[in-house]
């Protein structure tokens, strides 16, 4: 497991990309629990209270669903989706993170941060499992719980050109 050092470095570097090249803000602010982070399509919002691994990871993971948000309807309709979930709804849903996950990666690749991939690919697959058990149950059990190592790594998907869009945020209504 790579150590707080290397955690925050990478999260500095793609805090910078993302605001220098994409033109997208990164507040670090309060974000109201049950939530780590917060997106609207034009800005991502990251709670100060966050140790640096989860920060890294929910700074990356919702520049993700921005370039989604800003490129796609259908992904703006799964973020969106209130439920229920059934196997159709979670295969969107699966197809959605992982998606976003692979633009993470770009963002790493991009931004000069080696040596996280397996680390994205881990965090990545539990994220998934805790949303499936969550919307599928309504059960919500630690995090980590679902933590599984050496997942299968993921494939950089190229960052499309797009123009950062206010569409709204998580106090809109369900957003994932």
């Amino acid at each position: 497991m790579p150590d707080r050092e290397t955690f925050v470095a990478a999260y500095r570097a793609v805090e910078r990309l993302i605001e220098a090249r994409y033109g997208i803000p990164v507040i670090v602010s309060d974000v109201p629990t049950p939530f780590t982070g917060d997106l609207d399509g034009a800005e991502i919002r990251v709670d100060y209270d966050l140790d640096p691994e989860d920060a890294l990871f929910i700074i990356v993971h919702l520049f993700g669903h921005t370039v989604q948000w800003n490129v796609s309807p259908e992904a703006r309709a799964i973020a969106k989706h209130p439920g229920p979930w059934d196997a159709d709804h979670l295969a969107r849903l699966r197809a959605y993170e992982r998606e976003a996950c692979q633009y993470s990666l770009t963002l790493f690749h991009d931004a000069g941060v080696d040596g996280l991939d397996q680390w994205l690919a881990d965090f990545s697959a539990c994220d998934y499992r805790y949303l499936e058990h969550v919307f599928t149950t309504g059960e919500k059990p630690p995090f980590r719980s679902f933590w599984q190592p050496d997942q299968p790594l993921l494939e950089a998907l190229p960052v499309p050109a797009f123009t950062p869009t206010r569409w709204w945020n998580r106090w809109d209504g369900v957003v994932v």
